[in-house]
């Protein structure tokens, strides 16, 4: 075969692999700007509001941005399942949930898939339930530009039930980012490292698929995740 023609079809599939790699930015940048764009409704929060009765419209805008930022790491890590640290938002989301028309349009075109729910006593206990919460941390940090390995604040996602004095909240504290002094119990979602030896330093700034076998949660019906 004629060098030239060799060289035609090597810049050809150059051309082509470019294409779709510029395709897929597109789309991410895309499906990222329709999930921080997205506005939940009024019923939505309404129903956050009978859970969560002290909540000001404020406090419920807050949690929406926190759910949101959540999503964020969900569409940055798909399909590795993360871990939901907030109580509050996660009854956010699960009241989102429950709209199950608007939940599923909002997963087409924010995933491309349903973003599924996976209760606590689902999840597999141990080292794959660290990992998940350890990768949210760090996604959840990127996302505020904060060092995951030197934070000197929470992310929103961590914060926010201590600042909003969620009743059965969970608090973190920056020594130990990925555990809380809320104690798990019955079939409550948020932070599943409640009573585990926190975020390992070997492992605060791993990367999604490598430094995840530090970090024992004992943690027997806490916590939720997505996958």
């Amino acid at each position: 075969m004629p060098i030239a023609l060799l060289l035609l079809i090597a810049l050809i599939a150059g051309l082509a692999i470019g294409a779709s790699i510029m395709s897929r930015r597109h789309q991410m940048l895309r499906r990222e700007q329709f999930i921080r764009s997205h506005v939940f409704s009024r019923a939505l929060l309404d129903g956050l509001r009978k859970v969560h009765p002290a909540l000001t419209e404020k406090d419920e805008f807050l949690v929406a941005r926190a759910l949101r930022s959540f999503f964020l790491v969900h569409l940055r890590t798909a399909p590795a399942g993360i871990g939901m640290p907030s109580r509050v938002v996660d009854d956010l989301w699960h009241e989102f949930i429950l709209d199950t028309r608007e939940y599923s349009t909002f997963c087409e075109q924010a995933f491309g898939a349903y973003f599924h729910h996976i209760p606590a006593a689902k999840m597999v206990p141990g080292v794959s339930r660290d990992t998940g919460m350890r990768r949210t941390w760090r996604h959840a940090c990127l996302e505020e530009n904060i060092d995951p390995k030197q934070p000197t604040r929470l992310p929103l996602l961590f914060a926010i039930d201590q600042k909003l004095a969620i009743v059965d909240g969970n608090v973190y504290s920056l020594e130990k980012p990925l555990t809380t002094s809320t104690s798990c119990g019955g079939s409550a979602c948020g932070g599943f490292a409640c009573s585990g030896g926190g975020l390992a330093e070997s492992d605060a700034g791993s990367s999604d698929g490598g430094g995840d076998s530090g970090g024992d949660s004992s943690c027997g019906g806490g916590g939720c995740g997505g996958d």
